[in-house]
């Protein structure tokens, strides 16, 4: 009886460790971006024949890599799939480099590009407010005064869109810009391998 409840037991632990280590692999697939490339090339754009160090990246790679990156949450890893033959310790080094702070760079750009929205955003709104604020106080002083009053009526649709534009540029056009900043955060974070096939 003792004996049968012991290897229950150890059965159990079997079939825990090994869901343990399914869970780990599908999370594993979960966070991990293959890419087969027969070159370092590929990763760069044709047109650019400068030192890995500098090259500018191809369009093709971002859009590929954005586009397998979009159900990954964080610990990304970006495998490179390539010939044996073909690799290339010291390049390596360089395009993980240049891959780094191409992502960095482009993920500083972005923040710079949304905070100036929404301080711009926040601009606008108040000088919207402002002018709908004078239009208000003007029409009391209007009454007999053509001039006054054409101020009135031009100051007040302006001040409207003014204060609705620079709110559509803090809420929403600063948030369009949020998934591509969430993908270069996630890729200037990522671990980047090259394997050999």
């Amino acid at each position: 009886m003792f004996d049968g409840a012991v290897i229950e037991m150890k059965e159990k632990e079997e079939i825990e460790r090994a869901l343990d280590t399914e869970q780990k692999m599908e999370l594993l697939a979960k966070s991990s971006i293959a890419l087969w490339i027969d070159g370092y090339d590929d990763i760069f754009s044709d047109f650019d024949h400068r030192p890995y160090s500098q090259r500018a990246l191809s369009d093709d790679f971002l859009f590929e890599a954005k586009k397998a990156s979009k159900d990954k949450l964080t610990g990304i890893e970006i495998k490179f799939l390539m010939p044996k033959k073909e690799r290339n310790v010291q390049h390596e080094y360089l395009i993980r480099k240049r891959l780094r702070a191409h992502f960095k760079k482009h993920s500083d750009l972005l923040e710079m590009e949304i905070k100036q929205l929404r301080i711009k955003g926040l601009l606008m709104a108040v000088f919207g407010v402002v002018m709908i604020f004078v239009a208000a106080s003007l029409l009391f002083a209007a009454e007999q005064n053509y001039l006054i009053r054409f101020l009135e009526v031009l100051l007040e649709p302006a001040g409207w869109f003014t204060a609705w534009t620079g709110l559509d540029q803090i809420f929403y056009k600063s948030n369009e810009k949020k998934p591509d900043l969430e993908f270069y955060d996630k890729m200037m974070h990522a671990d980047i391998v090259f394997l050999s096939y």
